[in-house]
């Protein structure tokens, strides 16, 4: 539960952008000359990206306080080749070709392996999204590993989240110059809880396709309460707090950005069970970063070559989902 993350979410003063029910919230347009942000992406261009994540907590009971040193974690991700989705959107795979764990030098390599079995189960998670050229999702689904009861579901809540708000920046309808400030507003579920977050960017610079942003998420989420029956546990959400901030560099001819963030979190929860119930206090400390490299097809041919296969892909993808349900 250490990595929910629950912060004042800020207030936009466009009361146009909230009439639209538009997910981006102009807070200021920056400085002239101002010029509309967009995505675009040619069909075939592919995102191989480096992802490290790492959280320390401090979990205090009435039984008394214990340090956790949670292992990072480097993922090695593929995104791509990008290919026409529906309405003009831009669809493309997303899938974890390699997991392994970070630990300190003069680790036992017994340890080490260990560590790196664990994280194993993070091999191959992965989907597809469809996103339009402001970055909006349109469509979105994970694949069978990810659907897998192994894999932890509050990590791939992380890895989802993270990659979200730094990965993916979600750009404003109106120009923007430098200096502009926006709100990108989305709602989280996570072990039940509701929670509500706003990622706020700053543009710092802008050369060519590429802009430069500073960036803190933030998060609300109401008192509320979540029972799980079968294991005979009430949790009690009673206060969340967390501050993030990072910076990012976007391309916006490429799938993903390089980022990185840090922040702290203080987590407030009570646990009722048949013995009693009991407050839970947790302290946190994160960092992720990612790194980013990307590459479009060098000639047509190649380009089709490459999209040729991210069909057939999605076709067997689609094929085999339409079976499940039917035998369902």
């Amino acid at each position: 539960m250490s990595t929910l993350l629950v912060l004042n979410g800020c207030k936009s003063d466009d009361a146009g952008d909230a009439k639209r029910n538009d997910p981006v919230l102009v807070i200021d347009q920056g400085q002239e000359p101002r010029e509309t942000l967009r995505y675009e992406i040619a069909h075939g261009t592919r995102t191989t990206s480096t992802m490290e994540y790492g959280l320390a907590s401090l979990a205090t009971t009435t039984q008394g306080s214990q340090l956790s040193m949670t292992p990072g974690v480097r993922l090695h991700i593929v995104s791509g080749p990008s290919m026409e989705g529906k309405r003009g959107s831009t669809r493309f795979d997303v899938r974890i070709i390699k997991a392994e764990a970070l630990v300190p030098e003069g680790v036992d390599p017994a340890v080490k392996l260990d560590l790196n079995k664990s994280v194993a189960v993070l091999n191959n998670v992965g989907g597809w999204v469809e996103v339009d050229d402001r970055g909006i999702v349109q469509r979105s689904d994970l694949n069978s590993a990810a659907k897998n009861p192994d894999v932890p579901a509050r990590l791939l809540m992380m890895i989802i989240n993270a990659r979200t708000s730094l990965a993916r920046v979600v750009l404003p309808a109106q120009p923007v110059g430098v200096g502009a400030r926006w709100e990108a507003a989305k709602e989280l579920l996570l072990y039940g809880f509701k929670i509500n977050q706003a990622d706020t960017y700053t543009m710092t610079e802008k050369v060519g396709d590429e802009v430069k942003l500073n960036v803190q998420i933030q998060q609300t989420a109401p008192k509320q309460t979540v029972t799980f029956e079968e294991e005979g546990v009430e949790l009690t959400l009673e206060a969340l707090t967390m501050n993030a901030t990072g910076q990012v560099v976007l391309n916006l001819k490429a799938l993903e950005a390089n980022a990185r963030a840090s922040g702290e979190a203080a987590d407030l929860l009570n646990v009722k069970t048949v013995d009693g119930s009991e407050n839970i206090e947790i302290d946190s400390a994160f960092e992720v970063k990612m790194t980013v490299t990307y590459e479009i097809a060098e000639t047509i041919e190649e380009g089709r070559e490459e999209l040729e296969k991210a069909k057939e892909v999605q076709k067997a993808e689609e094929e085999a989902a339409e079976e499940l349900e039917a035998q369902e």
